[in-house]
């Protein structure tokens, strides 16, 4: 029995499946080729224990970007460095089957194969302004495909753990700090 009626516009069980899975496997091979293509390279930064020179221009567009609000303009260089620390201090503690992951998810994000299809962001993340980093992130989270949608909270959640982690981020929060003993 299908759940569709002809001339509606809604779509069947099975057409729903088939698009899933259609996209499920564009995903896996669009991410499987930048990775093996050489588009990423597995060292990390002279900076960083995970982080990578390559990973760098997407977090630094990001992190601005999904911290909106809570920045300081003056201090949004040195907010942003801090956040990149925390995040690759706890990447170097995740498990080497996550590692590999958000890898994958930093390579699928940064390979100029990838990146203009999956993201909309054609140029480099450097070049990428605001409105273009937000209509990306807009776009996966509110996507019908459940990959970007976990994909968008991979990147979302560990930049706002890593930021509000940070002693620098309790004033803007209204954190007074933790209590002394």
């Amino acid at each position: 029995m299908t759940t569709s009626i002809q001339g509606d516009s809604h779509i069947g069980r099975r057409q729903l499946l088939k698009i899933g899975l259609a996209g499920t496997a564009l995903l896996a091979t669009a991410g499987g080729i930048a990775t093996l293509s050489g588009c990423s390279a597995n060292k990390p930064s002279d900076t960083f224990a995970q982080l990578r020179d390559s990973d760098l221009p997407l977090l630094r567009r990001l992190i601005p970007v999904v911290l909106a609000g809570t920045l300081a303009e003056t201090d949004r260089q040195q907010a942003v460095d801090t956040a990149l620390q925390s995040m690759d201090a706890a990447l170097n503690h995740m498990p080497p089957h996550m590692l590999e992951q958000f890898m994958q998810l930093f390579d699928l994000l940064t390979s100029s194969v990838t990146r203009g299809p999956t993201t909309g962001v054609w140029r480099g993340w450097d070049k990428a302004d605001d409105q273009s980093v937000q209509a990306f992130l807009r776009r996966w989270e509110n996507s019908s495909f459940d990959l970007f949608q976990q994909g968008y909270n991979a990147l979302i959640k560990p930049i706002q753990i890593a930021w509000y982690t940070a002693p620098q981020s309790w004033g803007s929060c209204g954190y007074p700090g933790p209590p002394a003993i």
